[in-house]
């Protein structure tokens, strides 16, 4: 039972130190592993212009940054599906170490890629770790927290992967301003970066040491031994009418916000890069100034539209404890809609960054929801394998975004086309897809509102 003089305190002064201890560990694993995406992000274009052939044209290059997206998307969901079902088998500590340490480790390797190949198979490996750490994070605090601090820790375990993101930014930065002083150069920076993503599997060490078994799985297995129930078993979810309507919906309302976010809102580096490399261009300014500039720019946008992030996902754990998960969800979706295509549609320099963070703030906003409500679908032998297939299942389909993002520039893009056109192309194809968004108003309505209801238990 809960204690009605502790749920009257603030989320933070709920928890006991070991249960701050869970919750920073399990923030840090995840807070590296979205460092680790956004570091791929500002690496992307410089290093598949590296290792392609020489000659190969801007439009073939943001082509394959497709499709090296969408690889390491697909790793991402292969790796959630795994892990996922692991952690509610053999336990959401021992099997986090193990996909941050594989995560860790591949994003060093990929600095050592030579060619495209190599390169897409360091991704999709990276990706197997990456997709492991959300579902395994959040069902490791839901178990572990009072089940008044809940929601605020879980929102604010999201929030802070925006300080990841940011720290991303900082590095490309610094990064960029190297290269400018000749430092690094330009054709090994992607390199440098891809090392320095390699530190998080320091975190490992920590996660041994002292992390346990949440209480309320160790005694839900322990039942489940004696009554035979299946634990981590996706037959048994999905064969269920009440888990597989509340997997295949939240299914659907991730891969809105995925597809929005990873199709989409994570390719304003290249508007912003061609943006202002373009008027950078049209002024006279060489190309090795060019380039360090764009560096610093992208990167800068990085961290308007991570700060808008996190604002975003505090503001948007406020709102579903006051209003609901659904009706949060549905302004959440329609605010991330119309940010997201005035965004692309009005950017045209640097007075217009402030607008990154205004799409920041409502896409990733969706995010604190998903860390929310997820856990709150499935009962404890499912919850890493249920909230793992919602976010991560829907990477399946969320990998064609970036790849049909390519395409649609492609085709739009006129034949000789000059470089003002091909950024209108960009424009014009991520006002197309962020129609996606929708999906997720169409999802949330098939689903139960879990304000102030108890986690789920069928044994």
């Amino acid at each position: 039972m809960s204690n009605p003089t502790l749920s009257t305190m603030p989320w933070w002064r709920q928890l006991d130190r070991y249960q701050w201890f869970v919750f920073v560990v399990a923030s840090l694993a995840w807070l590296f592993d979205c460092l680790d995406q956004q570091l791929f992000l500002i690496a992307r274009n410089d290093a598949i212009t590296s290792l392609m052939p020489p000659g190969t044209g801007q439009t073939d290059i943001k082509l394959y940054g497709g499709y090296a997206t969408s690889i390491f998307v697909i790793g991402w969901a292969t790796g959630g599906l795994i892990f996922g079902s692991l952690g509610d088998r053999i336990g959401r500590a021992r099997t986090l170490t193990i996909s941050v340490l594989m995560y860790s480790v591949c994003t060093g390797l990929s600095a050592l890629s030579t060619g495209w190949i190599d390169f897409a198979m360091f991704r999709f490996l990276t990706g197997l770790g990456v997709g492991g750490v959300f579902g395994l994070a959040v069902a490791l605090v839901a178990d572990t927290v009072p089940p008044s601090a809940r929601t605020a820790a879980l929102g604010t375990l999201q929030a802070l992967s925006a300080v990841g993101n940011v720290t991303a930014a900082i590095i490309g930065i610094v990064i960029g301003k190297m290269v400018v002083a000749g430092n690094i150069s330009p054709e090994n920076s992607w390199k440098v970066i891809f090392l320095v993503g390699s530190i998080p599997a320091l975190l490992c060490v920590f996660i041994q040491m002292r992390l346990k078994e949440p209480e309320k799985w160790v005694a839900a297995r322990q039942a489940g031994k004696a009554t035979g129930v299946r634990f981590g078993s996706y037959a048994s979810m999905l064969s269920d009418p009440r888990w597989r309507k509340h997997s295949l919906f939240g299914m659907m309302l991730c891969v809105a916000g995925v597809i929005g976010l990873w199709g989409i809102g994570f390719f304003s580096p290249e508007l912003v890069g061609d943006v202002i490399g373009n008027s950078l261009r049209q002024a006279g300014t060489s190309e090795s100034e060019i380039a360090g500039a764009r560096s610093y720019w992208i990167s800068v946008n990085m961290i308007v539209q991570n700060l808008g992030s996190f604002s975003g996902m505090l503001f948007f754990t406020w709102l579903t404890q006051k209003i609901g998960r659904r009706p949060a969800f549905v302004i959440g979706y329609l605010a991330a809609m119309l940010t997201t295509i005035a965004y692309f549609q009005t950017f045209s320099g640097v007075d217009d960054i402030w607008k990154s963070g205004l799409m920041g703030f409502c896409q990733l906003g969706l995010f604190a929801l998903f860390a929310i409500y997820l856990p709150e679908l499935f009962p404890t032998r499912l919850r890493s394998t249920g909230t793992s297939f919602c976010y991560n299942v829907g990477r399946f389909l969320a990998a064609s975004g970036p790849v049909t993002l390519g395409y649609l520039q492609w085709f739009l893009v006129p034949k000789d086309a000059v470089a003002d056109q091909r950024i209108d192309a960009l424009r014009d194809a991520a006002s197309y897809m962020s129609v996606i968004f929708l999906l997720g108003i169409v999802a949330v309505a098939f689903l139960p509102e879990t304000k102030d209801q108890p986690l789920p238990e069928d044994v």
